[in-house]
């Protein structure tokens, strides 16, 4: 199973609480598969070309060699620091030479199958960026990346990529994959075919236009051509491939529509492979998007030298099982990777022609302190290091996956570690008791089938929540359990049915809260690491649920807090489940004093956000 996330590229402030929604699920998941039995493929590398990087060196004068480099090492100590299973032999970055020889190779290929050309045209060009955007990259007249800034147009010679050659099967062949209808729908519009039947017959008004592939910026992989005035337009040979850029200091825009390359005679003067004579480089740099719209592929071999992956790896991991990142790229990098996957199809040089058999879109995570998104650009960040080193990186997982139903948008409420962090002291109590307690017999009359009845049904459900990314239902499910076990552990605590329990327990948790549940393995002797165990398997008889067990169980929290539990029948309409929750003693008392501004109620939970009331002035 090859699971992915969508490529990030290091920024100077690293990780917020906010990406931790995107990589801490699909770490989940992959933990999961491998208890599984699956082999798992769950890489991470950087998206290190490319206009942002290079703006960011710009602003702090530094070379963006070196702060991609060293926000890259922010990026994986904090991943590595809340818990992500990345295969970490397998990191790379465009911006190597290893890897962007490769994407001058795929250039390469476009230009060999006629899919590439270059072409004079009217394109937008951002005044702040100083460089040339492509349609997709203007957003009601404004830059993708400075909104506040309007485009304006210059003439230019530019290399174009023939998308508009594969218009029809890109639409065509949405139909056939499992990704979010709104993204879809979004591709669908983007490429605007439409079948209108005029004097001469069926016209089609193809929104979509050629990719425009040409940036006129330093920090991009060369585009490996040279004009000769003999010869004209000769591609590179492979076998001098990478065109690696040259050691410079200065490297910012010229603004004159030229590359900042072309200013360097080292790097333009050379000579033509196909007659020998003198030649001149291209100057321009590719597009970042032409990194990632294959680095897909490269994951599943990325130390191959012998080529840009290994075929026999490919043939193995891809297509991608499941691609797990935010919507934004919907009509940029994830068209890109589409196209180019069916170029390769048709080259007869992988297997398939679509790159992701499973998207997945996060939802936001909100500031508190402004309600938008969390952004870099709006100083609304909550990093994640702070929050783990007062709570631990398992109280960080559980409250970013309880916050709210994964494809929708939540607002970062620290007061929801509070209870997350208590969820996770909890349950490691449970595993700390029950390996200390000495052995002892069932007490008599006590209703063993009743506790494994409610064990195993958490247990076939969880796998089903996981792969429906229902991760808030989960941790919902696994906290009324554990509450359950300390209801149950004085009865219990010592039994051969208690240490089933608490071994059921701790796999369920392995994939949620890695490291309690490594720690509880190890004192109950457990071999090995519990994340190469596999999933737990049903408690032996009296696994049949009764129907007061078939009963939903609703957590009910207010602004994020746990308040109360309650059981209802499945199916309840949502006025019963807020009446209900409204009903709890704990609930009551606590929202008098307090203004209702909206009730949340996603699958196995009732959340009232409230203003704070005059009298308490707080929450």
């Amino acid at each position: 199973m090859y699971i992915l996330d969508f490529f990030p590229y290091p920024s100077g402030d690293g990780l917020s609480v906010g990406h931790a929604r995107n990589y801490i699920p699909t770490d989940v998941l992959a933990r999961y598969a491998r208890m599984r039995g699956y082999a798992v493929l769950h890489p991470m590398g950087w998206d290190a070309f490319g206009l942002p990087a290079e703006n960011d060196a710009l602003t702090r004068g530094r070379h963006p060699r070196e702060t991609t480099r060293e926000y890259a090492a922010t990026y994986k100590r904090q991943l590595q620091l809340i818990g992500c299973s990345y295969d970490w032999t397998r990191e790379l970055a465009t911006s190597d030479p290893a890897f962007y020889r490769w994407t001058q190779w795929t250039f390469l290929l476009l230009l060999r199958r006629g899919l590439a050309y270059r072409a004079v045209g009217v394109q937008w060009w951002c005044p702040r960026c100083r460089t040339i955007l492509a349609n997709e990259q203007v957003i009601d007249g404004r830059c993708w990346r400075h909104t506040d800034t309007p485009v304006e147009q210059k003439a230019l010679e530019q290399w174009y990529i023939r998308t508009t050659a594969y218009a029809d099967r890109l639409l065509t062949d949405l139909d056939r994959l499992d990704w979010p209808e709104s993204i879809k729908a979004m591709q669908r519009n983007w490429i605007g075919r439409t079948d209108d039947l005029g004097p001469q017959g069926p016209v089609v008004r193809f929104r979509l236009h050629d990719w425009l592939i040409s940036r006129q910026r330093f920090w991009g992989a060369p585009i490996p051509v040279v004009y000769c005035d003999r010869d004209g337009i000769v591609p590179v040979p492979e076998d001098q491939l990478p065109v690696l850029l040259p050691e410079v200091e200065q490297y910012a825009p010229s603004g004159t529509g030229r590359s900042p390359l072309d200013a360097i005679p080292s790097f333009v003067e050379t000579r033509c492979p196909r007659c020998g004579g003198p030649a001149r480089r291209e100057t321009d740099t590719l597009d970042g998007f032409a990194d990632s719209n294959w680095y897909f592929l490269r994951f599943a071999s990325p130390h191959c030298a012998g080529g840009p992956w290994d075929p026999e790896a490919a043939a193995f991991w891809l297509p991608v099982d499941w691609y797990v990142g935010g919507a934004e790229h919907a009509v940029m990098h994830l068209l890109y990777a589409r196209f180019f996957t069916k170029v390769l199809y048709d080259a007869g040089l992988v297997p398939f022609d679509e790159p992701f058999a499973r998207l997945r879109n996060q939802g936001s995570m909100l500031s508190p302190v402004d309600g938008a998104r969390m952004s870099k650009s709006r100083g609304n960040v909550t990093p994640p290091d702070d929050v783990v080193a007062r709570y631990g990186a398992d109280a960080l997982r559980a409250a970013v996956m309880f916050i709210g139903p994964f494809d929708q948008d939540a607002t970062w409420d620290p007061a929801g570690m509070v209870g997350a962090s208590r969820f996770v002291h909890r349950l490691y109590g449970l595993f700390v008791r029950g390996a200390r307690a000495p052995e002892r017999a069932e007490p008599p009359g006590a209703d063993a089938p009743g506790v494994r009845a409610k064990v195993n049904h958490l247990l076939a459900t969880a796998g089903t929540a996981i792969e429906r990314f229902r991760f808030n239902t989960l941790i919902a499910d696994l906290m009324v359990l554990t509450g359950d076990a300390l209801r149950w552990e004085r009865t219990w605590i010592g039994t051969p049915l208690w240490r089933d329990v608490l071994d059921v327990l701790v796999r369920l948790a392995a994939p949620l809260v890695p490291f309690v549940a490594e720690e509880g393995w190890r004192l109950m002797g457990g071999e090995g690491s519990v994340h190469h165990a596999p999933w737990s398997q049903p408690l032996p008889s009296g696994a049949s649920v009764s129907a007061a067990d078939a009963l939903r169980t609703i957590v009910v929290t207010i602004d994020g807090r746990v308040r109360a539990r309650f059981s209802i029948r499945p199916g309840a309409p949502r006025a019963a489940l807020i009446d209900a929750a409204r009903a709890q003693p704990r609930v009551a008392a606590a929202l008098a004093d307090r203004r209702v501004t909206r009730v949340v109620v996603p699958d196995g939970l009732v959340n009232f956000v409230t203003d704070p009331g005059p009298e308490t002035g707080n929450r």
